[in-house]
């Protein structure tokens, strides 16, 4: 079970960096052709997410993986969860988006790349205390 382990481990560095606005973790994490499918069904390729999840368009201040599961074929991993993402609304209180969610990670080296992923419908949105 090392595989699901790690790729549990890149995901979070991946939620991690989201909420830091680290653009150069984010970069690391994430492979050249990734593509992301949002909520409201818009599609970013690598640029664009790194772009809007870090240069102000979305401010993150954590996301949570909620019972992550993990199935690992060869170079292959799908992770399956339901995230508690924790954004700055537009008057610029946080709010919570829970959503299930899916990524695809491939194997690079010794260690996993997102390669795709999709939030989404979103459940619930709640105001979230200071």
């Amino acid at each position: 079970m090392p595989d699901t382990t790690d790729v549990i481990a890149a995901a979070e560095a991946r939620a991690a960096a989201l909420a830091d606005g680290d653009a150069a973790r984010l970069l690391e994490l994430l492979h050249p052709d990734f593509c992301w499918t949002t909520h409201t069904g818009q599609v970013f390729d690598r640029t664009d997410y790194v772009r809007r999840n870090t240069e102000g368009v979305t401010v993150w201040r954590s996301q949570a993986l909620v019972d992550p599961r993990v199935r690992v074929v060869g170079d292959t991993a799908v992770l399956l969860a339901e995230v508690a993402d924790v954004v700055l609304g537009a008057d610029g209180e946080p709010e919570t988006f829970r959503m299930p969610m899916t990524q695809v990670w491939v194997r690079r080296g010794a260690g996993w790349v997102c390669l795709a992923g999709h939030a989404g419908p979103r459940l619930t949105a709640t105001p979230t205390a200071g």
